[in-house]
């Protein structure tokens, strides 16, 4: 019955015209839509609207064309009304999902997203200032082999057949090359991510590791990863640690053993590249 009612209510507005009064070309122009910003923002959030939106209006504020993308990941209705009411920019964009984490979501962010540099963010992330941004986008242009830049930290792993072991890297200045980055920030650039990764490894999902792994696979393909510091700080605990603690420490065990089957023997070779290319900087 509400089907068939609906039906009539359109059929009048189209008869009427009411409906083709809405929208027009020059309606859609004023709005300043940007197909292709030199950044763009994915977040990950559960159950952390309020969070979210604390930041948006600092990213609003970096002055290079930008577009935001919101993963609600299983958020209640109250955060996704929340996010909803904060997203109303032309490049904003709100993907709701039902608890698929971050591998999977990310991935699915990663290919919509259109910035010439992708940063991946945390729904605990904050920051002052929008300095970590040009700061990115001046590294990456530096270094044009670059498709992985951690703000976090980067290390040197030990992988074994019983899990992972992972050893901080000394930062040598305020850039250095490294084996791995963790989020967040992780940055990505997006045409060479497109051209040689294609996608997170889903073996890894729901997660856990998977940002190790892409690391790696990177400098297999004769890429490069490298960190900075972004100085980011906490804004809370995170979420995937907040709501899944159970299931990293059994996703720690499971994907610390792929990461050795998949890179044991890689890993002298890796080394020798990350070496080689922290001599040249």
């Amino acid at each position: 019955m509400r089907l068939f009612l609906d039906r009539i209510r359109l059929s009048l507005l189209k008869r009427t015209g009411m409906a083709q009064k809405k929208k027009n070309y020059e309606w859609w122009k004023a709005k300043g839509y940007d197909n292709e910003p030199e950044v763009t923002f994915i977040f990950q959030t559960h159950n952390k609207s309020l969070e979210v939106c604390h930041v948006l209006s600092k990213l609003r504020k970096y002055e290079g064309s930008k577009e935001i993308i919101v993963i609600d990941d299983g958020s209640s209705k109250e955060h996704t009304r929340r996010l909803t009411e904060a997203l109303t920019g032309p490049n904003d964009f709100l993907l709701r999902s039902n608890d698929l984490f971050e591998v999977v979501t990310y991935d699915r962010a990663v290919r919509m997203a259109n910035g010439k540099y992708i940063a991946l963010m945390q729904d605990d992330d904050d920051f002052a200032g929008t300095s970590w941004v040009s700061k990115a986008v001046r590294l990456f242009k530096e270094h044009p082999k670059m498709v992985i830049l951690g703000g976090k930290q980067g290390s040197d792993i030990e992988l074994s057949a019983d899990g992972l072991h992972r050893t901080k890297t000394v930062a040598q200045g305020p850039f250095s090359f490294a084996c791995c980055v963790c989020r967040a920030p992780m940055w990505i650039n997006k045409e060479l991510f497109d051209q040689y990764l294609h996608h997170n490894d889903f073996l890894f999902a729901p997660v856990q590791y998977d940002d190790d792994e892409i690391c790696l696979r990177a400098w297999t393909l004769g890429l490069q990863v490298g960190r900075y510091d972004a100085r980011f700080r906490s804004l809370s605990a995170g979420g995937m640690r907040l709501w899944n603690k159970g299931l990293l420490a059994e996703q720690t065990q499971r994907n610390g053993k792929r990461l050795f089957q998949l890179y044991h023997d890689k890993m002298e070779d890796i080394q020798q590249k990350v070496d080689e290319s922290n001599t040249e900087i």
